[in-house]
């Protein structure tokens, strides 16, 4: 396998079967470009745990060729320079805030002096300062997990590995976090973001993989995931020209605005050549263009549909399966 010194996570063939022969991963491929936030999609029982787990060496794989941080995966000296919230995460309740981070600043072997100082400036950041000498018991969910989120920072890690770092966290506190991941990534760290919220993935990803049943269906940014998607409105004023025929290859359709004597014409296509050529021919005929708006699927849309459609294929199969057994 060629080293690729640009990628922070290179994965080719990951597997991972359990007792009873049940497939939780299926030939994973996925890469992390460094200094990027990077997002992973997926429904419950997707796989992405298990996934994250082989990639901190909590779980042993079947089969897995790639690298962490330009070592092996499942080399553990390179976690020095990994740092991880796991999720559904737990501190000894009678620990301070300020002693868990420093705790997992210990483990790290970083110097008293040294974990000291970067727990209380953390702390700060994820705005837990002034509840750093309480006990973790007395902490909400929320509280907890931004609590995490500096214990996760605490070694100064090139590479942070975050499962479902907003779980539980309020609407503010989402922000704050989302704030402090951007502040990761100007910092050139690299952020691998374990999520199921698409819309917090979709504002702060610069790449997202979707996993389904134990593969990646698709992985890119937003933007290329949706280009099949992109559609067009061209809002102008006039008749409808005689020509728009034309264009039915691409679905085109003159629609009335509602309220107006205007009329959208609706097209779709991820060409903006086509785009083009629509509006000179509207313009050649003097007809007013007076507004162009580009839509596109969002991410939730295109989760849902490659969801239903990885399901459809699924049940597909296990029926044709029974009628053979017939």
């Amino acid at each position: 396998m060629a080293v690729d010194r640009d990628a922070a996570v290179l994965l080719e063939g990951v597997t991972k079967v359990y007792a009873g022969r049940v497939h939780a991963l299926r030939g994973v491929e996925m890469r992390v470009a460094r200094g990027e936030i990077f997002g992973l999609l997926g429904p419950n029982g997707a796989g992405k745990s298990t996934l994250v787990k082989i990639m901190t060496t909590i779980v042993r794989p079947t089969t897995a060729r790639g690298t962490i941080l330009g070592a092996p995966v499942g080399h553990r000296p390179t976690l020095a320079r990994v740092g991880y919230l796991p999720e559904h995460h737990r501190f000894p309740p009678y620990l301070t805030g300020r002693q868990c981070v420093e705790f997992f600043g210990a483990m790290s072997l970083m110097r008293r002096p040294e974990r000291r100082a970067r727990a209380s400036a953390l702390l700060d950041v994820v705005g837990m300062a002034s509840w750093a000498e309480r006990r973790v018991g007395t902490y909400s969910k929320g509280m907890q997990q931004r609590t995490g989120l500096a214990a996760a920072l605490v070694n100064d890690p090139e590479l942070v590995i975050l499962d479902e770092p907003t779980d539980g966290v309020d609407p503010v506190g989402r922000r704050e976090i989302r704030d402090v991941l951007l502040r990761m990534r100007d910092e050139g760290r690299t952020v691998f973001l374990n999520s199921h919220l698409l819309g917090e993935v979709e504002q702060v990803c610069d790449r997202v993989a979707i996993m389904l049943q134990g593969r990646v269906e698709r992985q890119g940014s937003t933007r290329e995931l949706t280009h099949e998607s992109r559609s067009w409105r061209v809002t102008i004023e006039g008749a409808t020209p005689a020509w728009l025929g034309e264009f039915a290859a691409f679905g085109a359709v003159a629609l009335p605005e509602p309220g107006t004597d205007r009329k959208w014409i609706e097209f779709k296509s991820d060409d903006t050549a086509v785009l083009q050529a629509l509006v000179d021919r509207l313009r050649a005929d003097r007809i007013a263009v007076v507004g162009i708006r580009e839509t596109r699927e969002s991410l939730e849309d295109l989760f849902i549909r490659l969801v239903r459609d990885v399901d459809g294929r699924a049940k597909a199969v296990g029926a044709a399966a029974v009628g053979k057994g017939r």
